[in-house]
């Protein structure tokens, strides 16, 4: 097994979420309205996914854009704090750090605003020797910038299978730019895990089962789709097996970050697991995955028993406390 300086680098979105929970859309005054509480959290998918990691155990890196701002000093602080490897982070002053504004409801879904900033194309691929140092490479937001554009896919997830990463990518709705499976069909054989959540797999496939969704993405090469249903846990299909597992229950207060640390348990998992049987093939893993799956609900589910992404889940102690019940 080669040896690479990290185990994680994830690549993608970084911003700051303000957090508003428990908003009245009734007016107290001609211009103002009242919430339960409001936070500022630092966020986006490749922060909470290497934040998490870190947190797993992982050595981690991260490969975003930043702004020269408050908001990412804000960012790089909290990476520094969890030990998360800084190097690839690309700032400039002409691109504003992204803020989003979530809504939390009662029951911890949420609705987000994003703005013009959140658009910004940067260019990983000109930097591969950044995001090429690590065993497992998570794009954070398959069909979101930068991942909205299938040149830069393409050069990233190839460069990562020159170096024998193994490629994990999370996916979310489009916003700005609107992609489909064909308009990247020639990077996603090289896709080692997709992670869906329900929603997406929905607008992407076109289907409305769990395992039709899942062979969709396999007819395209895709080597492993996990499917994420919330509430209703996730499902997993690959070539040789396919099987539902069921989420914990849990009184949820925000779901923001869910997904994320679920794709960092997912990943730093497989990761543990090929270091202790010594092997860099995936094929050892086909008994393994319903108790790597199992480890990655825990981490979805600890993450949403606080408000933010990266407030609750705090190292692999607690999920195993937690799977032991």
């Amino acid at each position: 097994m080669e040896k690479k300086r990290l185990d994680i680098v994830c690549m993608g979105m970084a911003l700051v979420d303000s957090i508003i929970k428990g908003f009245d859309p009734e007016p107290v005054s001609a211009s103002g309205f009242c919430a339960q509480s409001g936070s500022l959290n630092v966020g986006g998918e490749a922060v909470n996914e290497a934040v998490s990691a870190a947190r797993l155990g992982m050595k981690t890196g991260i490969v975003c854009s930043l702004g020269e701002d408050g908001a990412a000093d804000m960012i790089l602080s909290q990476l520094q704090k969890d030990g998360v490897d800084t190097e690839g982070v690309l700032r400039s002053a002409e691109h504003p750090t992204p803020v989003t504004t979530m809504f939390v409801n009662s029951d911890g879904t949420r609705k987000s605003i994003t703005n013009a900033s959140h658009k910004y194309n940067f260019h990983p691929e000109e930097h591969i020797s950044a995001f090429t140092c690590s065993r497992a490479l998570i794009l954070g937001s398959l069909f979101r910038a930068p991942f909205n554009d299938p040149k830069i896919i393409y050069s990233v997830v190839t460069e990562a299978k020159k170096a024998g990463q193994i490629v994990v990518a999370d996916t979310k709705l489009p916003n700005f730019v609107k992609l489909s499976l064909s308009d990247i069909a020639d990077s996603l054989p090289f896709v080692d895990f997709i992670t869906p959540n329900e929603d997406e797999a929905k607008y992407y496939s076109g289907k409305t089962e769990p395992e039709e969704m899942a062979d969709v993405f396999l007819s395209y090469g895709v080597r492993n789709v996990v499917i994420k249903l919330g509430a209703k846990g996730c499902f997993f299909k690959n070539a040789k097996t396919s099987f539902f597992l069921p989420a914990f229950p849990i009184d949820a207060a925000d779901a923001t970050g869910a997904g994320d640390c679920f794709v960092a348990g997912l990943t730093s998992e497989v990761l543990r697991i090929l270091s202790e049987e010594g092997e860099d093939s995936l094929d050892i893993l086909e008994s393994r995955y319903r108790d790597i799956l199992l480890f990655a609900t825990a981490c979805g589910a600890i993450c949403t028993t606080k408000i933010g992404a990266i407030t609750a889940l705090q190292d692999r102690s607690q999920v195993s406390a937690f799977l032991k019940g």
